[in-house]
């Protein structure tokens, strides 16, 4: 099966997608990127720390996931947590980290960066771009927090990216619903608007029907049970309270918790499966 099937929603490994939308997982895990590919994802962003949004992962992951799975791979380059306003020594960093993940066979690049007036940094977009050919891109979530996304969006577009992921510059893409059913009507297929941001099952039907987007993008994660025996917990290695339970759930590394909890996407999205999966 190739990759245009995936994105039709044909072949096993995508039952339940024959309405042709393509969902893209955000993993930071082999065991994360192998499940999120057997429940029927058709791309994955792959990235570290999830719990600060995103991080250039290790090449050594990306080496491992592009071993064990056969669908497109798109590098998350973001070199550290917090804002989108990167310094010249950061954007050699992001060149560099861009150079390596191609060498690894990274099949896209996603990344963003803003000035300090909230508007798209098309001076650092454009150096980066350059390095990022002839990979597609995409334009992460930084989006939601320019000053004027309707400018923005224009902006991308000069720039070549091909897609824009965005909750609608809202606490979540349900919140967010309205504009990026704008954000669609206005890109006119020059650019794919990628509804992400809190979607679950209960509400991923109306994000879809109710944005015209083709693609929508999800962590979908859950927590399991940490397999350890011994448990101790230092409360300094953990940045969060929630991190510091008794019950030791899978949040101390972040990587342990997206996609660690089920092996079938249409578990959990069950309008994207209406029949048995016949894969496993």
């Amino acid at each position: 099966m190739d990759r245009r099937d995936r994105k039709r929603g044909l072949g096993a490994g995508n039952a339940g997608m024959g309405d042709g939308f393509l969902m893209e997982v955000c993993v930071d895990s082999v065991e994360s990127a192998v499940n999120a590919e057997r429940g029927g994802a058709g791309r994955i962003e792959l990235c570290a720390g999830l719990m600060e949004g995103g991080t250039t992962p290790s090449m050594g992951l990306l080496q491992v996931v592009k071993q064990c799975v056969r669908v497109p791979v798109f590098v998350m380059i973001r070199p550290r947590g917090g804002d989108f306003l990167y310094s010249d020594r950061e954007l050699e960093v992001m060149k560099a980290d861009t150079r390596l993940a191609k060498l690894h066979g990274a099949d896209g690049l996603v990344f963003g960066a803003l000035t300090e007036d909230g508007r798209i940094d098309t001076e650092l977009c454009t150096a980066l771009l350059a390095v990022c050919r002839p990979l597609p891109v995409t334009f992460h979530r930084a989006f939601d927090m320019v000053h004027d996304p309707l400018v923005a969006l224009e902006t991308l577009v000069s720039l070549g990216f091909e897609r824009v992921l965005t909750s609608g510059c809202d606490s979540s893409a349900l919140e967010g619903l309205p504009l990026i059913k704008r954000l669609t009507e206005q890109a006119k297929g020059r650019i794919v608007v990628v509804p992400g941001g809190g979607i679950t099952e209960r509400n991923l039907q109306r994000i879809l029907e109710g944005s015209g987007a083709p693609e929508f993008h999800c962590s979908a994660r859950s927590a399991r049970d940490s397999g350890m025996k011994f448990r101790t917990l230092p409360y300094w290695m953990f940045p969060s309270p929630t991190c510091r339970s008794a019950s030791n759930r899978l949040c101390l590394f972040g990587s342990l918790w997206a996609f660690s909890g089920f092996w079938l996407l249409g578990s959990f999205f069950p309008c994207l499966n209406p029949g048995p999966r016949n894969h496993l």
